[in-house]
């Protein structure tokens, strides 16, 4: 399973990098607006800035609601740098620029996914990724991580291309599910990822090892 920061701190971004394990970064107008970063030249400098810090995916989300403006703008976006893939959002005229992104040669991750349903759509439309959202679908008393379940299934069974990311991760229990059930894909904050590492019994023998060697100098 590869993983993706979440962020568009690049701090964040390098302190993940540096750790060897990070294959993509995925952002959103909410996490560029975080940083401050505002208008459209600075957005595209950050975004080409993040490319070269990262050898992977960079999801760059488009604004627009309209075939046309998805499209526009997502051109705009996949001419920053080779690893852009334009991030568009599942609705009606965004699946028909997904098509039209694919059979340009444009990579296109399909976000706000909460359905099988949405992702048959994508994958039918040529989505390089599907997201979905699966802290959201657990905020409605639903179990996220059995949607990206499905949609593997569904995938696998089909012999759909399209590459499931897990997103809106909240914690590293929803990144160790995620894995066991065969996302392609996780994507998610610093501090998810770092969690994996954590464990008080390491802790505690870490510990006892130091004290050990401590006693026989």
């Amino acid at each position: 399973m590869k993983f993706f920061i979440d962020t568009a701190n690049l701090a964040q971004i390098q302190e993940a990098n540096d750790l060897g394990i990070l294959d993509g970064v995925t952002t959103n107008p909410s996490l560029m607006a975080k940083e401050g970063i505002k208008g459209t030249e600075a957005i595209a400098a950050h975004y080409k800035t993040i490319c070269e810090m990262v050898d992977g995916p960079v999801s760059a989300e488009v604004l627009g609601t309209t075939f046309e403006g998805i499209v526009e703008e997502g051109k705009k976006l996949a001419a920053i740098h080779e690893n852009i893939v334009v991030k568009v959002p599942m609705i009606k005229d965004g699946i028909k620029a997904i098509k039209w992104f694919t059979d340009n040669g444009i990579l296109t991750n399909c976000t706000l996914v909460f359905s099988a349903g949405q992702a048959i759509m994508a994958a039918k439309a040529g989505a390089t990724f599907v997201s979905p959202f699966i802290g959201r679908i657990d905020d409605s008393s639903w179990d996220g991580v059995q949607l990206v379940e499905q949609i593997v299934n569904i995938y696998n069974s089909q012999g759909f291309l399209t590459e499931v990311l897990a997103a809106s991760i909240r914690n590293p229990l929803h990144i160790v599910r995620c894995a066991e059930v065969g996302a392609d894909v996780c994507t998610c904050p610093l501090n998810s990822i770092l969690g994996l590492l954590k464990h008080p019994l390491t802790d505690n023998g870490l510990a006892q090892f130091l004290k050990d060697a401590q006693a026989m100098q």
